[in-house]
């Protein structure tokens, strides 16, 4: 029974422990074989059986003190925030008045002005605390409750208690500031927090938003408006001038320019006329249209972009499932430090209220919030900057590959050419023909979707196609025509028959020198012969060679690996400036290739056919280029969504650019604990200021993360 992904939202998430509590919880629910939950997106994606129900799922996160839905709930209000600021400011302000020899309020209205802050704004932070502490796994939220309470319970006991500071009031040591402003600015970092994971994850709503909701189907003469759900493969529909285009398909009527710059981050316009295929997302920008739709929703490239960069989002790193695993006892250790510090300030003669205020501190000053969000919110920023420029990075785990790569593969035809050779010569031998060479050769031919079979069906007459069609990888094709048996192939596939290039050997050796690729035409039954020589030209992608220059200027090696013949091979690798060319190679073979270069080092594999998804697979990073077979993209770690070579360097580039966010963030994190906990302990830190630190800590982790919203591949896509 195979498992299959459930995706719930969780509410009250608040740091990494919180997030390894879930996760341990969905673990135990019979059924469930993995479990995955983002702090930064609230999303909970498990692998279950398909007896596990949702309402079960959501029955153990609700057991564990936290929410669960099938949507994530609307923004905050920034109300609670404002009026919990408005009625602790005041306070705050009191005491640094205070500090400068003024009057401080009166204790009565400190208290006054408190305690709503803390009962009405404060109270989710103890249910919640509450909650983790009885689970055994306390949280931020229990940090954050045990530390105002602390302080708001002594600052009553100054205010009320000793009878001898009843009496002069004035002296009570109070610290409601403390108590309402930690929770105020807890609240407004959480705030400011939330807006900067909304502005991450906005590259990937703006894609989702391209499709529209409604679009007008034609049925007959009749245009009628439809919800675009109902569309059905196949159907047409109208785009007119300023609408996006709801469906992948292709032009049957009109002409028009579109603009693709949302989808492929190509920059300017295209012409678009009958024939031609559409994208959905797509902006018409001029003539009107009608469509006929091939691919619907979730299906068309933009819902595959989507559903790739969220599954991506989803996943987590191994540098992150260690942060996880650090936070799960994060907690724990800080309310330990927490404790040790009110002793040893008591043990070292200070007061209770000096021993517990800097307890307070300590708890209040650990922010395990910061180590949870630093991964997920530079793969958010990172992944949705990388797909507005059409990169879509499949895999976080490609990250931390993509800066150690040091030699990069390049498969030849589809990737660094066109992909659409034209036959540019046909050469006969012995009794043949030009013609009988060109009609045994597109009979052979007729039916098969490779590039040189299209090139020599678009020049040749189309008669019968031959009989007992067989295909041979990396080799050529073969079959009967007229009772005759035949093969079309490459220099490899003639030897294996036992022939020789002979007389067309000079002719052949010519048009690989200038780069163009070869194959012979034989007969192989009733008799073997030579028949004649066709060759092939295709003409390298605009931008190969700034690619292979830019990737070399990173100091990487670039090597060109192609079925093609050596020659072939070798000659379209110095017109572009690869380092090295390798030729002839069966598919089969290609991943062998792949194997022996990474003995020198991690190695990248740029490709685009099912022929070369077994060496995409052997590569430490798989790239898959536009227009890719379904096995290619599947097996890459990244994904072109446009055939332009330069991408591939760009990819590299924000995969690099990400993963340094990531440990920018952690280190913050890291750093931050590192000194903010001891100088809380040794009291350098009073609570007030220690949770408007702990709310700049996570704020801080996010916007570095948010930088990466900027970035731009470094070339222009001109296509």
């Amino acid at each position: 029974m195979s498992d299959a992904e459930q995706v719930l939202i969780v509410g009250g998430m608040t740091c990494a422990a919180c997030v390894s509590r879930v996760e341990k919880v969905l673990k135990r629910v019979p059924g469930v074989s993995a479990a995955e939950v983002d702090l930064m997106t609230g999303q909970a994606r498990v692998q279950v059986a398909s007896t596990v129900s949702m309402a079960s799922l959501a029955e153990a996160i609700t057991r564990a003190g936290y929410t669960a839905a099938a949507a994530p709930p609307p923004p905050a209000p920034f109300w609670p925030v404002g009026i919990a600021l408005a009625l602790s400011l005041p306070i705050a302000i009191s005491m640094v008045v205070a500090a400068l020899g003024g009057k401080m309020l009166p204790g009565w209205v400190q208290l006054v002005l408190a305690t709503p802050v803390l009962l009405w704004f404060g109270s989710g932070f103890v249910v919640r605390g509450w909650k983790s502490i009885r689970v055994g796994a306390p949280s931020m939220d229990a940090l954050v409750a045990i530390g105002t309470w602390a302080a708001f319970l002594l600052s009553l006991y100054n205010l009320f208690g000793p009878p001898s500071q009843m009496a002069m009031p004035e002296m009570a040591p109070l610290y409601f500031d403390s108590s309402a402003l930690v929770i105020a600015l807890v609240l407004f970092g959480r705030f400011l927090e939330g807006r900067a994971r909304r502005q991450a994850g906005a590259a990937l709503r703006d894609l989702a938003r391209l499709q529209p909701a409604r679009v007008t189907r034609i049925v007959g003469e009749v245009a009628e408006e439809i919800d675009l759900i109902v569309l059905r493969p196949g159907e047409t529909f109208r785009v007119r001038p300023g609408e996006r285009v709801a469906a992948d398909g292709v032009i049957v009527e009109g002409h028009s320019e579109q603009d693709e710059a949302a989808l492929t981050g190509e920059s300017l316009p295209r012409d678009k006329a009958v024939g031609d295929s559409v994208l959905a997302g797509a902006l018409n920008l001029s003539g009107l249209l009608s469509v006929r739709a091939e691919k619907i929703g979730a299906e068309t490239a933009l819902g595959r972009t989507v559903r790739l960069v969220e599954a991506a989002q989803g996943r987590k790193p191994a540098v992150q499932k260690l942060a996880d695993r650090i936070s799960a006892v994060f907690v724990p250790v800080v309310l330990v430090i927490a404790l040790i510090t009110l002793v040893g300030w008591m043990l070292h003669g200070a007061s209770a209220s000096v021993a517990i205020v800097n307890a307070v501190s300590v708890l209040v000053i650990a922010c395990p919030c910061a180590l949870g969000l630093a991964t997920p919110a530079a793969i958010m920023a990172g992944t949705g900057a990388a797909a507005r420029h059409g990169i879509v990075l499949r895999d976080p785990d490609v990250l931390a590959t993509a800066h150690r790569i040091r030699t990069m593969v390049f498969d030849k035809t589809g990737t660094l050419t066109q992909g659409k050779p034209r036959l540019m010569s046909c050469t006969p031998v012995a009794a043949s023909t030009k013609d009988d060479v060109l009609s045994i050769a597109a009979a052979l031919q007729q039916g098969s979707l490779h590039p040189l079979a299209r090139a020599v069906l678009a020049v040749a007459p189309l008669g019968k196609a031959a009989a007992q069609m067989q295909e041979f990888p990396g080799r050529g094709v073969g079959g009967v025509v007229e009772g005759q048996e035949f093969r079309l192939g490459n220099v490899r596939m003639l030897g294996e028959a036992g022939l020789e290039a002979g007389e067309l050997a000079q002719a052949a050796a010519a048009l690989a020198h200038d780069g163009a690729s070869v194959s012979f035409l034989f007969e192989v039954a009733p008799q073997t012969r030579l028949l004649g020589l066709l060759g092939f030209a295709d003409t390298p992608r605009a931008g190969a060679a700034e690619a292979v220059a830019a990737l070399q200027a990173r100091g990487l090696r670039c090597v060109l690996l192609s079925g093609d013949n050596p020659a072939s091979v070798a000659a379209m690798a110095a017109t572009l400036g690869l380092d090295e060319a390798i030729g002839g190679v069966l598919p089969a073979e290609k991943a062998a290739h792949v194997a022996q270069l990474r003995e020198s080092g991690p190695v990248a594999m740029v490709g685009d056919g099912i022929n070369d998804a077994p060496a995409l697979a052997e590569a430490d990073l798989g790239i898959a280029m536009a227009g890719s077979a379904d096995l290619a993209a599947e097996t890459a770690g990244i994904v072109l969504m446009r055939p332009d070579p330069r991408l591939v360097a760009a990819a590299l580039d924000i995969a690099a650019r990400t993963e340094r966010r990531i440990w920018m963030g952690l280190a913050w994190a890291f750093g931050f604990n590192l000194i903010g906990i001891p100088l809380a302990a040794f009291g350098r830190l009073e609570p007030a200021l220690a949770g408007a630190a702990m709310a700049f800590s996570s704020l801080a982790v996010v916007t570095n993360a948010l930088l990466l919203r900027g970035w731009k591949p470094t070339h222009r896509l001109n296509g």
